[in-house]
């Protein structure tokens, strides 16, 4: 990757923990799935370092898939603009011999998509209540903030969002309609929590993050999309996962977890009877976090955790 391609990922998406990354795979050979392709930096450096990957990158935003210039004339490299959430579908048309090495999911927002106002993910900016991934998403921000009732807010601040104070919050949205834009919402979100609350961190961070979720979907797609990817596993291969918040990393947490353990019969009992067998071995017991270095040079790294599998011969 030239230089002035590396400069145009990074401003377009910086990829988090990408030495972290290439550590994982670096043995891999064959067809791997970059299921977050943002910027393309994680695919670009994959590429780079591993004559014998192939990736197959997807993302559901328009913008990552065809204006991203780098690697588009590696032939190595295949894009699709798709929803990660329907990867039994994609890989049954783009991988119809299901022998897939390896699947890098690098979960959340792109910087991209933070730094454009026009997207209506920032509560820094004026921006159109929108939030919306791809064009595959059901609704918008707007329908929730402007349409839905007090108690549905409610519930996706407390589910998504894990927002203690989400009952004020969405009354005090309810009070305010119509809200025109990013800026009237966060405004109206800070003045409904109590004055201890904004002096931490921004008091809507919790709130936007939960509508963005109920957006895109994105914790349904997450489970959809990890299962899709560990059944077509071949023998040997490994998944990432970098997650930037407690829901995500819980799904991934417990999704690895489940397919590492092995029998479950009490240890007295001669013979197995549950019949449960490990289909995954655990690369990292715990979660693997950037460096000091990284989230110098890359605040938005600080959340950021990373978990890896390889799949077990059955």
């Amino acid at each position: 990757m030239n230089q002035t391609n590396k400069q145009q990922d990074d401003s377009y998406h910086r990829p988090v923990m990408v030495e972290e990354v290439l550590s994982y795979f670096q043995e891999t050979a064959g067809l791997l799935v970059d299921a977050t392709y943002g910027g393309g930096g994680h695919t670009s450096a994959l590429l780079q370092s591993n004559p014998e990957l192939r990736v197959l990158g997807i993302d559901r935003d328009l913008d990552a898939t065809s204006r991203v210039p780098v690697g588009h004339d590696d032939l190595r490299l295949h894009l699709v603009t798709a929803n990660f959430g329907d990867l039994e579908k994609i890989l049954a048309h783009e991988v119809p011999n299901g022998d897939l090495a390896g699947a890098l999911f690098d979960l959340g927002v792109s910087s991209h998509q933070l730094d454009v106002p026009s997207r209506g993910f920032s509560y820094h900016s004026a921006g159109p209540l929108d939030m919306r991934m791809g064009p595959d998403a059901t609704h918008s921000a707007d329908d929730i903030v402007n349409r839905w009732s007090a108690g549905e807010i409610t519930t996706i601040l407390r589910e998504y969002g894990e927002e203690r104070f989400a009952r004020r919050i969405a009354d005090a949205i309810v009070k305010a309609r119509p809200l025109n834009d990013t800026l009237e919402l966060a405004r109206t979100i800070a003045d409904a929590v109590p004055a201890a609350a904004r002096r931490r961190k921004h008091p809507a961070r919790r709130s936007f993050q939960a509508i963005r979720i109920a957006v895109n979907g994105e914790l349904a797609a997450l489970r959809s999309g990890l299962d899709a990817a560990l059944d077509a596993l071949r023998p040997g291969g490994r998944v990432v996962v970098i997650s930037y918040h407690s829901l995500e990393d819980r799904i991934v947490k417990r999704r690895f977890v489940a397919g590492a353990t092995g029998c479950t019969c009490p240890p007295d009992m001669p013979v197995c009877g549950c019949g449960t067998v490990a289909e995954l071995r655990l690369l990292t017991r715990k979660v693997q976090r950037p460096t000091n270095t990284e989230i110098e040079n890359n605040p938005r790294a600080r959340s950021a955790v990373l978990r890896a599998v390889e799949k077990v011969p059955a």
